[in-house]
C-alpha cells in the first residue's frame, strides 16, 4: 500500500480518471463559419455539472468542512479513528503547493511525525489549490515515487 498525500485522495483521482475514460465525451462547440476571429469555444464542462443535485452536493461538502453540517452517519466511525491522527505506516509522498491560498506550505514539519514508515515531503512551486490539475506530472510522480521508497 502506498500514501500519497494532497488536497484530493488518490483513491478519488484514480476514480475520477476511469470514469473519464469511459464516459462518452462531450465535443467542444464549433466556431460560426462567419467567425473571423478562429476563436473556438472552451470544451463543455464535467458530465457532473449536469446532475439536478450538483449545487446542492458542493454547498454541503463546503459546510461539511466548515463544521456546521453533519457528514454521513455512516462514516462517522472512519471519521473518529482519523481525529485521532493514527500514525501512517506506508511509504508516503506529501507535496505541499506553494500558491495554494487555503494551506500555507510549511515544509510538512506540521504533520511529519504521523509517518512512522519511508516519508518524503515536495514544495511545489508555482501551484496553487488543485495539484493534480495544475501539476499532473509531479502528482503522478509523487504516487510511482512512494511506492518505491
Amino acid at each position: 500500500m502506498i500514501s500519497a498525500l494532497t488536497a484530493v485522495p488518490v483513491s478519488l483521482i484514480l476514480r475520477s480518471a476511469a470514469a473519464r475514460r469511459t464516459a462518452p465525451r462531450k465535443q467542444a462547440a464549433q466556431p460560426a463559419a462567419n467567425n473571423c476571429s478562429g476563436l473556438v469555444a472552451p470544451p463543455a464542462p464535467p458530465s457532473s455539472f449536469d446532475n439536478p443535485d450538483y449545487a446542492a452536493v458542493v454547498v454541503h461538502n463546503y459546510r461539511w468542512r466548515l463544521s456546521l453540517d453533519d457528514g454521513e452517519r455512516r462514516y462517522d466511525g472512519l471519521e473518529e479513528r482519523l481525529a485521532a491522527r493514527p500514525a501512517i505506516a506506508v511509504p508516503t509522498v506529501t507535496l505541499d503547493a506553494e500558491r495554494d491560498p487555503f494551506t500555507a506550505p510549511g515544509g510538512g514539519t506540521s504533520y511529519r511525525d504521523r509517518f512512522t514508515g519511508p516519508y518524503e515531503h515536495r514544495t511545489l512551486p508555482g501551484i496553487g489549490h488543485n495539484v493534480p490539475q495544475e501539476a499532473p506530472e509531479a502528482f503522478a510522480q509523487a504516487v510511482v515515487d512512494a511506492g518505491h521508497l
